[in-house]
């Protein structure tokens, strides 16, 4: 027996770039379309650097967010400097927004911890790699905001297969409970790793999970930087004057691998991947910028060189910045370390190269 608890998807801009008359006020919005529309390619130039960073052993595991940029952005231009984002593991395009740099998610991604020390972002939660706690996180935040009365909001983002994860219903649950200001956004990218989305959930969307726990469910085109913009500007909004939690589903498409550790061409079939290029959310911001006269080739060229020259930038100080002694993967756990972890450090030391950069 099926159920029907019909959700409708917001969408503002089409694949082919033309906005619709539910677009209003925000299609005309030079200023803002064009912060938009930077803040997406100063992603993608940056993704494709850290994967070359990856491929010739200069950085770690990396998750890239190609295809995904318009979720990010689209949210955290819509937040206030002193809201929270908690973040998953592919959202270096809202965090860019706040305030995090690029050399500090490279130090991330290079296994530097360092890297977690946000200058400028100080109050949200670093990189979540655990799939669906973080949203525990951030309820249990959003409800500190409600009991000191702060007119503060609390943005948390997860992936599709996150939504599977029993601590994901559970902080929704109570986040209905607390009316909190919390507004969760689903990353449906269609991909738990190597898992497609119905083999996940039988919902019919993601977004009609928020029912139960009595939260507002939404969904809007993730590759619509207008529509996730224009669905997380309200969500905030409404939680920021004490109208609760917002579950935003938004629907995307994982155009490259889950991570660097990934080869996605064993479990995915190009030609879906190739139909997905079609709706992508740079193209389509680019090509509606075009046709009402509101961006150039020149600027193009001009925003290309200064993102290429920012990323370089960020990688030089990224590869100059000196490591830390192996032994500080133990500092700062226990006030004593324990037996085991005792024999650990000293198995990593024999191995550690030493100060002249020789074998230990």
């Amino acid at each position: 027996m099926g159920y029907d608890f019909h959700i409708d998807c917001l969408r503002l801009l089409s694949t082919s770039g033309e906005a619709s008359d539910q677009a209003g006020a925000i299609a005309q919005d030079r200023g803002l379309l064009q912060s938009l529309y930077r803040a997406m390619v100063r992603t993608r130039v940056f993704d494709a650097k850290a994967i070359a960073l990856q491929r010739t052993g200069q950085l770690g595991t990396f998750a890239s967010s190609l295809g995904q940029e318009a979720i990010g952005v689209g949210v955290a231009a819509a937040m206030r400097s002193d809201d929270m984002l908690v973040p998953s593991y592919r959202d270096h395009a809202a965090q860019f927004l706040r305030g995090v740099t690029m050399t500090e998610i490279l130090l991330y991604w290079g296994g530097d911890e360092r890297g977690s020390d946000f200058k400028a972002a100080r109050a949200d939660f670093p990189i979540c790699v655990p799939v669906g706690t973080q949203v525990a996180h951030a309820v249990g935040a959003a409800y500190a905001f409600l009991l000191r009365k702060e007119e503060r909001v609390v943005v948390c983002f997860i992936g599709d297969g996150g939504c599977g994860n029993g601590g994901f219903y559970e902080a929704l649950n109570m986040a209905g409970v607390w009316n909190t200001p919390v507004v969760v956004v689903v990353n449906n990218n269609r991909w738990a790793i190597s898992t497609p989305r119905a083999w996940g959930s039988a919902a019919q969307t993601l977004a009609q999970k928020a029912i139960a726990a009595g939260v507002e469910g939404r969904q809007v085109d993730g590759n619509d930087v207008l529509a996730v913009h224009a669905a997380a500007q309200e969500a905030i909004e409404k939680a920021r004057k004490g109208g609760g939690p917002t579950l935003i589903e938004a629907l995307s498409y994982r155009l490259g691998d889950h991570t660097t550790a990934d080869d996605a061409t064993r479990y995915r079939d190009p030609d879906a991947v190739r139909a997905a290029w079609a709706e992508e959310p740079l193209a389509r911001l680019r090509v509606y910028l075009h046709a009402k006269e509101l961006w150039s080739k020149d600027e193009e060229a001009a925003l290309q060189r200064q993102c290429m020259e920012e990323v370089e930038k960020a990688v030089a100080t990224y590869l100059a910045t000196p490591l830390l002694p192996c032994d500080a993967m133990f500092d700062h756990l226990y006030a004593t370390l324990p037996r085991a972890l005792q024999t650990q450090r000293e198995e990593a030391r024999r191995f550690a190269p030493t100060q002249e950069g020789g074998d230990g």
